[in-house]
This record gives C-alpha cells, structure tokens and sequence, in this order.
C-alpha cells in the first residue's frame, strides 16, 4: 500500500499546485496584462484561455476527490477520537467544495453563473483566499501528526479523581 499511499500523496499535491498555481497567475499576472489589450483582442485570449483552462480545472476536481477520499480513508484509523483533526479535515473538504464551485463556475458555461463570470476577479480573489486557507490546514494538519493516546496512568488517574 506504500507505493498506492505515496502515489495518491503525488498525486493530490501536484493537482494542488496545478490549479491553486494557475489561479494565482492568472489573478495576479494574466489579468492585469489582459487588460492593457484592446476589446477583441482581450475577448479572444480570454476564451483561448477559459477553454484550454476548463479541462484542467474538471480532470483537477476529479483527482482532488479521488485522491483526498483515499487520502482520508487511509489516515482516519490513526486519527480515531481526534477532534481537532476530525474538525479541521472537515472545515477542508467544505472550503475544498466552495473552491470547487468557484472553479468550475469561473470556467464554465452555465448561463445561470454569467454573474460570477462577469465578476471574475472578485471570485478569483476569494477562490485564491480560500485554497491559501485549505493549503494552511493541511499542512498544520501534516506538521501536527498523530497525537499520542493518552498514558494509561493518566487515564486512571482520571478515572479515580471522579470516585
């Protein structure tokens, strides 16, 4: 399973870099330079770059969920009864959806989502904060490890301190 492990690990952390990388520059360098392009121009790049985008963005989600779900099946027996754990994890997976939505809204083609299209640089930011803040959990989650079970003589001293 170390070999399965090791390339679920890869895998999930070079999707992150991908995506979470590509978002960046694209905030942070592609659409400032856009802008200085006249109308056309601007429109053209914009759809060449949504359109060879998207299908990074879908294929990441997809190896996000796959990988993290391995990822979380394989580590929740070392983290049984640890809370902290438990409610950073799952503070992830919920920031990891939003993510996910503004991802695929910000590329997609649903006329329901034009708004967020039409903003995109507002829902880029917040897309960008939410990953730097999924990037942060997971490596205190990584950094933290495993706590140790507690001592079995504190366990009963605990447990003869309610006599």
């Amino acid at each position: 399973m170390e070999i399965l492990d090791t390339i679920s690990r890869i895998v999930h952390i070079g999707t992150a870099i991908t995506l979470v990388g590509g978002s960046v520059f694209t905030l942070l360098v592609l659409m400032p330079a856009a802008k200085t392009l006249p109308d056309e121009p601007h429109n053209q790049l914009a759809e060449a770059v949504t359109g060879r985008w998207r299908s990074f963005v879908y294929i990441g989600v997809l190896l996000f969920i796959v990988s993290g779900f391995y990822n979380y099946v394989r580590a929740i027996t070392d983290h049984q009864g640890d809370a902290l754990y438990h409610a950073l994890l799952g503070m992830k997976m919920i920031l990891a959806l939003g993510v996910f939505f503004l991802a695929a809204a910000l590329v997609g083609r649903n006329p329901k989502l034009e708004a967020i299209r039409r903003t995109r640089c507002t829902w880029l930011k917040v897309l960008v904060i939410l990953a730097a803040v999924i990037v942060a959990i997971s490596g205190y989650v990584k950094v933290r490890g495993i706590p140790a079970p507690a001592s079995s003589a504190s366990q009963s001293i605990s447990s003869n301190s309610t006599l």
